[in-house]
């Protein structure tokens, strides 16, 4: 577990330092985004690295690293605008932007430690492709509870979902990280 650890850490060091990078040079931009918006954001890498995974050739210099830290980032976007909420306009400066991202980040190790303990580590007898097709169901979840309104009868809302969402973006970047 410790080596997960200190595996998870790596992989959020380069998520946060591209998140940071992009608020200096776009700003909170991302906070006009509506859920839908940014689960669709998420839904297009999840879909590209699907297919990136069939055809095995791709036509745009980016490989499936740069799409699951995308899928981290935007899952954390959502968090951010599930807490506080959408604007019309940008409000928040790099610094409260990064504070929040630290904050819904823990939450999200927290979780994965947690199921982790529980799970004995499953994920890493896992393929890569597996944890995408995990992804884009978690996708297809939020798609429904969002046009059901954010309502549940029996299932974990939308914040649990963002939050595996980004715990398995994790994973895969950690053994694709392994596998090479």
């Amino acid at each position: 577990m410790q080596q997960t650890k200190e595996q998870y850490d790596e992989v959020v060091k380069v998520c946060r330092t591209l998140f940071e990078k992009k608020m200096i040079d776009y700003g909170a931009s991302w906070r006009i985004l509506r859920l839908p918006s940014l689960t669709d954001q998420i839904f297009i890498k999840a879909q590209r690295i699907r297919q990136l995974q069939k055809n095995k050739i791709k036509k745009i210099d980016e490989g499936q690293a740069s799409e699951f830290i995308g899928i981290v980032n935007y899952a954390i976007m959502a968090l951010i605008q599930l807490e506080i909420g959408v604007v019309d306009q940008p409000d928040l400066t790099a610094a409260e932007a990064v504070e929040l991202y630290d904050k819904h980040l823990a939450t999200t190790k927290e979780l994965m430690e947690n199921k982790n303990h529980d799970y004995g580590e499953a994920w890493r007898d896992m393929r890569v492709s597996s944890l995408t097709d995990l992804i884009l169901q978690k996708l297809l979840r939020v798609k429904q509870i969002e046009n059901n309104e954010g309502k549940t009868i029996v299932s974990e809302g939308l914040e649990a979902n963002y939050q595996d969402m980004i715990n398995y973006a994790i994973f895969a970047l950690i053994l694709m990280h392994e596998n090479n």
